[in-house]
């Protein structure tokens, strides 16, 4: 007996129902990839401030985290296994080779890197630099070891994992995920030394929040990254030597001579006030440009931009001003810019952009 059109009609609809709900039930593919750090880290106690980085590995993280599974379909790698103190930029580049070869393909929707927080700040920006995806690329950490009475890496993992596959983070660059918020690549900054809310976004804010999986985000990045930006890492083994330099009162401009003679493509320095230092070293800068070194002008102060020609002659002395990047991110910057050569024209136009 043939079905009647309604009947028929009918089934259909319901046939493209089941279709819809099984697509949305459909769990994304998370790779975590573990480079090491406190969140990986182990104490012979759980009330003891001393710990060793980098104990423990991915797949015992994973199964430490209660459900963490039910967010996504999860694969681990050990790409390294160090404190952040010892991230390398050979490490980095390595992250950023494999990141690339993952997002190439059709089952991972998102990739966590777990890291430590001493550098990842440096490592998360030079991976929005160098990666070219839209897919969600999440760095977390924690600030305690996982041995420790209430320790924070569990519930920062499960954030981070509910971000990566979350297709509401695509396109918003390289994130950061830890204490239930969410930063760019561009804005985060480690601000304590020893306290779980270790990063702050200063004056342009979060991304967005991640409460037990729940995200919500306010904003994309503002400045170019990703597959906007003209930086391309293929190949690279190893990055220019760019030295950072911490200016003080009376300080002294031997460290810049020498930064110089030792073979250094640029110099940041991690200027007083907007970017500034005393004459004698002023003039050691010149010098440095003079001598075809490209000088950059960061700021040891932790919030506010450097701009050019404020109390200091960028044009006549030949130097860069960092914008509103701190000396760590200026120097990855200029790493990353010095791979083909640049006038410091062309690199103050990066210190924009980027």
């Amino acid at each position: 007996m043939k079905p009647s059109p309604l009947f028929a009609r009918i089934i259909a609809i319901a046939l493209i129902v089941v279709s819809f709900s099984a697509v949305a039930q459909k769990k994304a593919n998370v790779v975590i990839l573990a480079t090491g750090g406190t969140i990986a880290g182990a104490a012979g106690s759980g009330v003891q401030s001393g710990y060793t980085s980098g104990q423990v590995t991915i797949d015992a993280m994973v199964n430490a985290v209660p459900d963490i599974t039910k967010l996504a379909t999860i694969k681990g790698e050990q790409i390294s296994n160090v404190g952040s103190q010892d991230m390398s930029f050979e490490i980095m580049l390595k992250l950023a080779k494999r990141i690339g070869e993952l997002a190439a393909t059709a089952d991972c929707d998102g990739i966590v890197i777990t890291h430590g927080t001493d550098t990842m700040e440096e490592t998360a920006y030079f991976l929005n630099l160098v990666v070219k995806t839209d897919k969600p690329v999440v760095l977390v950490g924690s600030m305690r070891p996982s041995t420790a009475v209430s320790a924070d890496g569990p519930l920062n993992l499960y954030n981070a994992v509910a971000v990566a596959a979350d297709p509401n983070a695509k396109n918003r660059g390289v994130l950061l995920v830890m204490n239930d918020w969410i930063h760019s690549a561009q804005t985060l900054t480690k601000v304590s030394t020893t306290a779980v809310q270790t990063f702050m976004s200063p004056i342009r804010g979060l991304i967005g929040t991640s409460a037990y999986g729940k995200n919500e985000y306010y904003r994309y990045p503002h400045n170019l990254y990703g597959a906007k930006s003209e930086f391309d890492v293929t190949g690279v083994t190893k990055l220019p030597r760019v030295d950072i330099i911490y200016a003080d009162a009376d300080m002294s401009p031997d460290l810049i001579d020498a930064s110089v003679k030792l073979g250094a493509k640029g110099i940041v320095i991690a200027g007083v006030g907007n970017g500034n230092m005393n004459k004698v070293s002023l003039d050691a800068c010149a010098r440095a440009a003079k001598a075809g070194v490209i000088v950059v002008r960061s700021s040891r102060v932790t919030t506010g931009n450097v701009d050019r020609n404020v109390e200091v002659n960028d044009d006549q002395l030949g130097l860069v001003a960092s914008y509103d990047l701190n000396p760590q991110k200026a120097r990855i910057l200029l790493s990353v810019a010095l791979l083909k050569p640049r006038k410091p024209a062309e690199i103050q136009k990066l210190y924009y952009q980027y």
